[in-house]
């Protein structure tokens, strides 16, 4: 049973983090309707930056700790939201084109070259940053156990459940949020009712990017680095876990990704791990058929 609840706790952080990238992941998606593996190289980009510009910090500036982080978290949020600006203003023109298929391979492109960016950038060898926060912090003890948690995994566990939090405010409870479900649901009519479905579009996929990026930081604050061929499986991964909840709301996927990320952990601490990401991404993929055919069956 000890061993059980420390699985779940375990669960927790990631996901989390799953269910903040697929918030993040729909709120772009429900305007372009097209998958989009961009949005992942946005997040390990983002976790590059953040190691690249606080070791920058920590050797050339000669920081303290906690200023050389900032330093580092400030520029990778923001090269991640700027990197979502051109990224979107490209899909955008791209569809705007009637190019199905293009923004699909423009976003194979991005991905690319952040990831061979980043690479290049950091001289090809991984960064990796100096442990902190990572006292245990029981959450519960029995007579001979106790299941624990790290300060980090609390702290980007709170943070991450304020940002998921925020984002279904402003969806569901003020005028931003109709208006970008009118975009989303129809756009000729949104801009038959004055509505700039551009200026939605890049704010939307704005907002997306400022999710992967904090999600970047965060995640590389606890792991300690951000791998070179990360973008990929990770681009690969949110395509799918996004779809657990299904596309129609960010909360829903949110939920759906949240899922996946406790049945993970679990596979992890009970089933061969080799085996694990072809399981769930099997499991994944199959929901995706059958939601995609459910849609389509009147």
């Amino acid at each position: 049973m000890a061993y059980l609840l420390q699985q779940l706790a375990n669960a927790v952080p990631l996901s989390v983090l799953y269910a903040t990238l697929a918030f993040g992941y729909v709120i772009g998606f429900a305007l372009t309707k097209r998958a989009d593996i961009a949005y992942g190289a946005i997040f390990a980009f983002s976790g590059h930056l953040y190691v690249l510009f606080a070791q920058l910090g920590w050797d050339e500036f000669w920081l303290v700790l906690p200023a050389a982080l900032a330093m580092g978290a400030g520029a990778a949020i923001v090269g991640g939201v700027a990197t979502g600006i051109v990224v979107g203003g490209l899909t955008l023109r791209l569809i705007e084109r009637h190019a199905r298929n293009a923004p699909i391979v423009a976003a194979l492109g991005v991905l690319l070259v952040l990831m061979e960016g980043a690479r290049l950038a950091s001289g090809s060898r991984e960064i990796w940053l100096s442990p902190f926060l990572n006292r245990a912090v029981p959450l519960w003890a029995g007579h001979s156990f106790a299941i624990t948690l790290t300060l980090i995994q609390l702290l980007n566990t709170g943070l991450m459940l304020a940002m998921i939090a925020a984002g279904w405010l402003v969806i569901d409870h003020t005028s931003l949020g109709r208006i970008w479900r009118a975009v989303a649901d129809d756009k000729i009519v949104a801009q038959l009712c004055g509505i700039s479905s551009r200026l939605v579009f890049v704010l939307a996929y704005a907002a997306a990017s400022l999710y992967a990026s904090v999600a970047g930081v965060l995640a590389t604050s606890y792991y300690g680095t951000m791998d070179f061929g990360a973008g990929l499986l990770i681009s690969i991964k949110i395509v799918l876990i996004a779809a657990a909840g299904g596309h129609s709301h960010p909360l829903r996927s949110a939920a759906g990704a949240a899922a996946v990320g406790f049945a993970e952990t679990l596979w992890s601490g009970y089933g061969p791990i080799l085996w694990r990401d072809f399981a769930i991404g099997l499991v994944l993929v199959a929901v995706l058929v059958i939601s995609r055919r459910e849609r389509v069956v009147p």
